[in-house]
């Protein structure tokens, strides 16, 4: 017989946390809810009390957001579900540091997939960096200073923004070119990248490109822009003015 997982729901909203009870003891008798917070504050204290393995998290509670909540504890020695609807802005913040999250009203399936992945990453034993890394991005006003969080087959992959110079598109693949002559083939859309970087300094010039602002090394041509390594990479006539704007206007506020 495995340790049973113990875990606690933080939420401000009864119906959420009845409906994820009802969920975690109907199909997952390994999971034992110890208890639930209503807020941040007891969240913090709930944590502090059942030192659970898992935490459910809202993402927007009435007294502070679960990233705040997080920043408040001396450590973070559980793994963490958040939960939020689709709408909210956090959820970029979330998939950008590739953490796990559950959609309200909840599916079954995905509840699965969070806890089978929940189980894989305990016997990884990996430390709980991606929460830490998560907060220090959040923290960071400069993008540059940021790093983008991909899951693979082989584990995380940490990308510090001002490391990638350009990603190239091809059908359900992305190769992301990085400085050093690195590169790494995710797979992943351009597109899902593009939703990802593009508030971070991040163009897509042409269908198959997506260029780094920091390394653009010269004012881009019509129909191309050089990069700082060594390549020059296409630019679609229908993105060439709006380009031209981007890179002008970004410019200035260096």
């Amino acid at each position: 017989m495995t340790n049973p997982i113990s875990c606690i729901i933080i939420d401000d909203d009864p119906f959420i946390q009845e409906l994820l009870q009802d969920k975690l003891q109907q199909h997952f008798h390994e999971i034992e809810v110890m208890g639930v917070g209503n807020n941040g504050q007891e969240g913090i204290a709930k944590i502090a009390e059942l030192k659970p393995n898992l935490v459910f998290l809202d993402v927007e509670m009435t007294d502070m957001t679960g990233f705040e909540m997080l920043s408040q504890l001396p450590k973070i020695d559980f793994k963490v579900i958040f939960i939020t609807s689709y709408k909210h802005y956090a959820i970029k913040a979330i998939r950008f540091n590739a953490l796990d999250y559950l959609l309200k009203p909840f599916d079954l399936g995905e509840l699965k997939n969070a806890v089978r992945r929940f189980k894989e990453s305990q016997r990884q034993d990996s430390a709980n960096n991606t929460i830490q890394r998560a907060l220090a991005n959040l923290k960071s006003k400069n993008s540059a200073d940021q790093t983008l969080v991909l899951r693979t087959q082989e584990g995380e992959l940490y990308l510090p923004l001002k490391n990638i110079i350009s990603v190239e598109g091809d059908r359900n693949y992305s190769r992301i070119h990085l400085t050093q002559n690195r590169s790494e083939l995710v797979s992943k859309t351009l597109s899902t990248l593009e939703e990802l970087l593009a508030d971070k300094d991040f163009f897509r010039c042409h269908k198959s490109h997506l260029v780094n602002k920091l390394h653009i090394v010269s004012e881009p041509k019509a129909l191309s822009v050089s990069l700082s390594n060594q390549t020059t990479v296409p630019v679609s006539r229908r993105k060439k003015d709006a380009f031209k704007e981007w890179y002008k206007s970004t410019h200035h506020d260096q």
